[in-house]
């Protein structure tokens, strides 16, 4: 981010006026930094400021190992409703992209999410302790025989970026790539909402978001914590409700969350979801939970 803020020989009465400047910048700096340190990006050629070891995740999702991935699970059937068995092993082909219309993989963005410690009530109200960097995630440049997916990145161990797995759908790279300067996008994954955060307002980006933010079209991020502890502060790893196995999601009316974890804050996907274990790759429906589910 350029730096707005400045100095004055020319007394008091100057550095008072630039004072309000100065704190304005200061407060975008921290909302744009917010989920990683400052990239050393070329002149020419800038990478996201807000996303560490950047270049290893372009790197990563426009490889051929990727790409080969990604035609695999989109030649494989997505499981039906009702079947037998919800694992579907994804084959082992020469040429996975062979016959499959042209694609590319967009750059990734970010997928932030809250914090579990904003949820539970012990961090501050601020953008740098609500808002966490979880994974990348990208989607494709083109729908491939009427089917879109995800490639979701995970951070490695000692830096840099692997595949975490691919999913069907696109709403998540679509929402995060709704982030611009001077604002940040996050997810509150147990209800599958988005969110727009200016500063120290929450604005909600789809309608799951919004019945999240009790109907409003925006709330004060000290209020929006309100409304998560009240949700989840009793829900988190750790708590009754975490070690009785109950901790599959939440679910406001109307809502239907789809985490398969234990853990809470957890993102869940609707569809197929390829899983990624031990050089092995699996097509998996995803199961729909409900709160207590």
């Amino acid at each position: 981010m350029r730096n707005t803020s400045c100095t004055s020989p020319s007394g008091s009465r100057a550095a008072r006026s630039a004072r309000p400047l100065v704190l304005v910048a200061a407060a975008a700096s921290a909302l744009l930094s917010v989920v990683g340190p400052a990239h050393a990006a070329p002149a020419k050629d800038p990478l996201p400021a807000d996303i560490p070891d950047y270049q290893a995740a372009l790197d990563a999702v426009h490889s051929a190992d990727v790409r080969d991935t990604v035609c695999r699970f989109l030649r494989t059937p997505v499981p039906t409703e009702g079947g037998t068995d919800p694992v579907q092993t994804i084959p082992e082909t020469a040429e996975p992209c062979q016959g499959l219309p042209e694609f590319t993989i967009k750059d990734p963005v970010a997928r932030n999410e809250i914090t579990p410690e904003f949820a539970a009530g012990t961090a501050q109200p601020l953008p740098t302790e609500a808002i966490k960097l979880t994974q990348l995630v990208s989607t494709l440049s083109a729908s491939v025989n009427d089917r879109t997916a995800t490639v979701m990145l995970a951070p490695s161990q000692g830096g840099g970026w692997h595949l975490a797995g691919v999913r069907d759908g696109d709403s998540d790279a679509v929402y995060a790539a709704k982030a611009g300067l001077g604002t940040l996008v996050f997810t509150e994954p147990q209800i599958r909402g988005w969110y727009r955060l200016k500063l120290t307002t929450v604005e909600p980006l789809n309608d799951e978001a919004r019945q999240g933010l009790g109907g409003q079209d925006s709330a004060s991020l000290s209020d929006y914590q309100k409304l998560v502890k009240s949700r989840y502060a009793d829900k988190l790893p750790g708590s009754e409700y975490d070690t009785k196995g109950y901790s599959s999601g939440y679910s406001l009316p109307s809502t239907r969350s789809d985490s398969p974890s234990s853990t809470l804050l957890v993102a869940g996907g609707s569809g197929a979801a390829l899983a990624l274990a031990g050089g092995g790759a699996a097509v998996i429906r995803r199961q729909r939970r409900t709160n207590g589910g």
